[in-house]
Parts: C-alpha cells; sequence; structure tokens
C-alpha cells in the first residue's frame, strides 16, 4: 500500500540545535496552533465516533482505547480520567497499551509489533459485542493496533480509530476513522508532539462530549466527580450553594451526608 506518512516527513525547520532556546519556543508554538485548526477539519468524523460510542453504552457497552507508545499513554490518561471527573465506573473506559502497564513508563521492546496481543489483551477484558475499541496511532501502521481492530471486526465489535496519516492502512481497517492530518513534526519523526497534542484533543472530545450526552453534566458542572481531596470536596460545596438557596455549612453537610452534588442538590429539602 501506498500513502505518504506525513507525520514521518522531514521538518521545514533546519539546524535547530543552533536555535536560541527563545527561538526554539517560537517555532514549536507556531506548529502547535497548527494542531487545533486540523482537529476542526475531521469535527464530522469524531461527531459519527462519539453518536456510535454513546449509542453503545446505553446498551451497556465499554470503551477501549489501544495503542503503542506515545499514543497507548495517551488513551490510558484519558480513560483513568474518566472515573474521579464523571462518577463512572472505572471499567466504563478502558486504556490499554503494547506491552502491558510497564510500558506507561519503560518502552517495551518489539511490543507495537506484535499481531496477537491485542486481542488477547481485548479478551482478557471480557471484550463483549456492545463494546467499542478505538485504535490509537499517529502512524496509523502499528501492527498491534491494526491488528486488533482487525480481529474486533471479525467479532462484530464497533472500531474507531485516531491517526494522523490520510490512508493509513489503521484508517482503512476501522469502522469509524478519525484521521488529523498535522504534518511534518518540528523535530523530524517525534509523533509525541503535534501529533500526540492532536490525539489527546480528540480524546478529550470524545469522553467528554460522551459523558455529557450520558448525563453525567448538569449545566456546566460535573456534578458526579469523585469528591477524592479538599480542593474538589470545596467545589463540590460551591456547586450545591450555585444550585440551592444554603450557606457553605448546610452545603458542606448536605455533600457529606449525600456523597455527591447530584444526590446532595436532588434531595434537599
Amino acid at each position: 500500500m501506498n500513502f505518504t506518512k506525513t507525520t514521518e516527513q522531514s521538518s521545514k525547520y533546519e539546524h535547530l540545535e543552533q536555535m536560541s532556546v527563545a527561538d526554539l519556543l517560537v517555532n514549536i508554538n507556531n506548529e502547535d496552533k497548527t494542531v487545533p485548526i486540523a482537529v476542526a477539519k475531521a469535527l464530522p468524523q469524531i461527531e459519527a465516533l462519539v453518536a456510535i460510542v454513546v449509542a453503545k453504552m446505553k446498551l451497556g457497552g465499554r470503551l477501549f482505547y489501544i495503542g503503542a507508545g506515545t499514543s497507548g499513554r495517551l488513551g490510558i490518561v484519558d480513560a483513568s480520567e474518566c472515573p474521579p471527573t464523571f462518577g463512572v465506573p472505572f471499567d466504563l473506559v478502558n486504556g490499554i497499551i503494547a506491552g502491558g502497564d510497564k510500558a506507561i513508563r519503560r518502552a517495551v521492546e518489539n511490543a507495537e509489533d506484535n499481531t496477537t496481543q491485542a486481542w488477547i489483551d481485548l479478551q482478557e477484558q471480557n471484550i463483549r459485542s456492545n463494546d467499542v475499541v478505538i485504535g490509537i496511532a499517529a502512524s496509523g501502521t502499528t501492527p498491534y493496533v491494526i491488528s486488533g481492530l482487525e480481529r474486533c471486526k471479525e467479532n462484530n465489535i464497533v472500531t474507531g480509530c485516531i491517526t494522523c496519516n490520510e490512508g493509513s492502512p489503521l484508517a482503512l481497517t476501522a469502522d469509524y476513522p478519525v484521521v488529523v492530518v498535522v504534518g511534518p513534526e518540528f523535530v523530524t519523526g517525534s509523533s509525541r508532539m503535534k501529533a500526540g497534542t492532536a490525539q489527546k484533543l480528540v480524546l478529550n472530545m470524545i469522553s467528554t462530549a460522551t459523558m455529557i450526552q450520558l448525563g453525567k453534566v448538569k449545566g456546566n458542572k460535573m456534578v458526579d466527580m469523585q469528591l477524592s481531596n479538599d480542593k474538589l470536596v470545596d467545589r463540590g460545596v460551591k456547586m450545591i450553594m450555585g444550585e440551592i438557596p444554603v450557606d457553605y455549612e448546610k452545603a458542606s453537610e448536605l455533600l457529606k451526608e449525600f456523597g455527591s452534588v447530584r444526590k446532595a442538590v436532588d434531595n434537599w429539602k
């Protein structure tokens, strides 16, 4: 298959080692400014993917991200933030990285080239027909991710992807591809930069829009968030004060009694 892997094309900047720190930062920032524009062009694709994720979750399905290296780590970050932010079960949104959890901190040799492990990893999570699996790979050529989606399709599991190369094998494999073409990186081939930023932005959109559609936000507030530290407890108390006519002390009592902003407001009399 012939396609242009723009994420691997040579940087338009030369002699980086001769630049001042100020010039390095300005040029990196200028490149970063192009990322949201590229994401905007993919909004219809993101919308279609979110719609199917929401539909499947309403049927009891879950969301899985699979990826290798930076892409895998980004999926894990997004998945791990869903329970504290939206109060959902820890296994509703899941991140799986090639090489297992030890690969979160250190690269595992040849893990991304394994063409059988992704399906094994998904089976260990009891993957089901109502689940959705999103493969994340900037290059769009990662064997671990592509093979995982292929096996999902063989088993009638909906697939999506987030990649940064048009016409890539991954984009052609996924049922709902999201392709954000960010072009060459500032440091040639360093797809943790613009490509990674693009993937993070898309992941933010997918999880946040999905949770809002599932009723996990009221107004613009995280009313189901986990009260896991003093800052969040204080935020929750102030949310309650904004919804019902009580002072800080009473709001704090209600929050302690009911355990969530939503329940405190709904049960106040």
